[in-house]
């Protein structure tokens, strides 16, 4: 892209007053439009490129060629703070290691550094992609590290496999009675094999954030080197064209992350969080509202847990599952009421993590009992993931204005997996972006990272084909179209964070946030989405990423 200084372009008048042209901008309507005018961060006018130079005849022009400008994305659950933990970490995902033997080896190394100190934390472990077929487990790792106390997190981020010097940290043993909610892993002769699952994971590894006392075996990362991780990691995301992202789980720690790096200068995206419920007591206390905060950085919602994972096979559904299947209801119904009742009751929106359909019905009961009780339709809770749906589920989310945040990417993630775990018939009611929107059901975007690839046009490409990585084709009746996939991760992420109004869409009064892309989603071939280049990405007018 190019900065054209034109007559139009008077340096004495206010030099923030921009109009950028390019090929054409994607409006919510699809009218024509090929230019938009902003300054201060927010969009002034959209329309014809001579239209808004004869209104703002002294702003300075951009020229974005053939570029389309898109509204930037905005993914509406993922995990920022997660993420820079992740890039803190040894890298097992699959494209770095693609067996169990590969996998040990890098483990080992790590264990013979000489100047190695503390555990060893390895992160995006994939059971699936392994050459093996077969888990890891604490003896494998115990060949390798001896006395360094371990954890590999697999990719679904609900279960990891640990060492026996990690279980002996923990002071678990094979006579451990798991938390409610979670489960330790056991061989044919009832010995612990170092899996744990759910809650079980959560407070071994995360209890800093799901835990209220803050508490857990794993010893968290420092601030300080958190802070300087969060610039490479927001780096490649505006790279991607991200402008927006909702950290779906957070505890005091992440917030304080947060709110410095963007007093250094790091935090270049906006950045939403769903508050764990563990630390309600001070949101409640403070009597703080969903919304708090500014456009860059604000609080969204409270995040509980129903059931598992669709990755970790963990989740709660009706009708026959997989053997190896392994159902966990990681709330009691007892403290799944109170949460609800107390988030609901205070006026915030609440926001379950439930993928199963037996668990997203469960949240429904809870959901439309205290809509009866006190009426308020408008905070628009949320289901996060959302998996597994049927009509009844649709009818009723529908009726209560609850929003979904489906898995966008999990169909390529996965790809035939999906079929061996869930069979093809569920497959046709999984990742129901279809059935969501024909219900009248608002969606947003969300990858998930680092459960999942985090780039959107992957996503969408995943959206409208539904063709996995490996060519398998799951749940085809699911697929939408490019345009629609294209407002889940603009329009309707904003929508999902309560923030409609002020961003999702390129219109006047919105905010500057937008991409320049090579093509439309929609002028592609559906298996080429992905393809599409990334030429820059703007937040509140300004560049924060330029393709080189």
């Amino acid at each position: 892209m190019t900065l054209i200084k034109t007559r139009s372009a008077d340096m004495s008048a206010p030099a923030q007053l921009q109009v950028l042209r390019a090929r054409r901008v994607i409006t919510p309507s699809r009218t024509p439009a090929n230019s938009i005018a902003f300054v201060n961060g927010r969009i002034l006018a959209v329309g014809d490129f001579d239209d808004l130079l004869r209104k703002f005849p002294h702003a300075l022009v951009q020229d974005g060629g053939d570029s389309v400008i898109s509204p930037g994305f905005n993914d509406a659950h993922l995990h920022l703070a997660l993420a820079v933990e992740d890039e803190l970490s040894l890298d097992a995902s699959p494209s770095t290691v693609s067996s169990l033997a590969e996998l040990s080896a890098i483990v080992a190394a790590a264990a013979a550094e000489p100047d190695r100190q503390g555990w060893i934390r390895a992160v995006g472990y994939d059971d699936a992609k392994m050459k093996e077929r077969r888990i890891l487990t604490r003896w494998d790792l115990d060949a390798v590290t001896g006395t360094i106390p371990t954890i590999v997190i697999h990719v679904s981020a609900h279960w990891a496999v640990v060492n026996s010097a990690a279980l002996a940290a923990g002071g678990i043993t094979d006579f451990s009675t798991p938390p409610s909610g979670g489960d330790y892993g056991r061989d044919g002769n009832g010995r612990l094999n170092g899996i744990l699952y759910e809650r079980a994971f959560d407070d071994f590894a995360y209890g800093y954030r799901t835990r209220a006392d803050g508490r857990s075996v794993v010893p968290p990362i420092g601030l300080a080197d958190r802070v300087l991780a969060v610039e490479r990691v927001i780096g490649r995301w505006h790279a991607a064209g991200i402008t927006s992202v909702c950290d779906a789980l957070v505890g005091p720690d992440d917030i304080r992350l947060f709110a410095t790096a963007r007093e250094q200068g790091l935090l270049t995206m906006r950045v939403g969080f769903l508050l764990a419920a563990e630390h309600y007591d001070e949101i409640h206390r403070l009597r703080l509202r969903s919304g708090f905060g500014d456009d860059h950085l604000r609080f969204v919602g409270v995040k509980a847990f129903a059931d598992g994972a669709i990755a970790g096979r963990t989740c709660q559904m009706d009708g026959p599952t997989n053997p190896e299947h392994r159902e966990i209801q990681v709330l009691t119904p007892a403290e799944m009421r109170d949460v609800v009742e107390r988030v609901h009751g205070d006026g915030n929106r609440i926001c379950v993590h439930a993928n199963g359909d037996r668990a997203i019905s469960s949240v429904l009961d809870e959901l439309e009992r205290m809509q009866h009780v006190e009426p308020k339709l408008a905070l628009r809770h949320r289901i996060e993931h959302c998996s597994i749906v049927n009509d009844d589920i649709l009818r009723r989310m529908h009726a209560m204005s609850v929003i979904a945040v489906p898995l966008a990417n999990y169909v390529y993630e996965h790809g035939a997996s999906l079929i061996e775990w869930y069979g093809e018939e569920r497959l046709e009611r999984m990742f129901a972006h279809r059935a969501f929107l024909d219900a009248g059901v608002t969606v947003g975007g969300s990858s998930d990272f680092p459960c999942s690839a985090v780039e959107p046009l992957l996503a969408m490409q995943s959206m409208v084909t539904r063709v996995g990585w490996d060519g398998a084709v799951v749940g085809p009746s699911q697929r939408i179209s490019a345009a629609e996939a294209h407002s889940i991760y603009t329009e309707g992420s904003a929508t999902a964070s309560g923030e409609d109004g002020s961003k999702g869409t390129l219109a006047a009064g919105k905010a500057a946030d937008f991409v320049l892309l090579d093509k439309d989603p929609s002028e592609v071939p559906p298996d080429q989405i992905s393809r599409i280049t990334v030429h820059s990405t703007y937040v509140a007018g300004e560049t924060v990423y330029v393709r080189n």
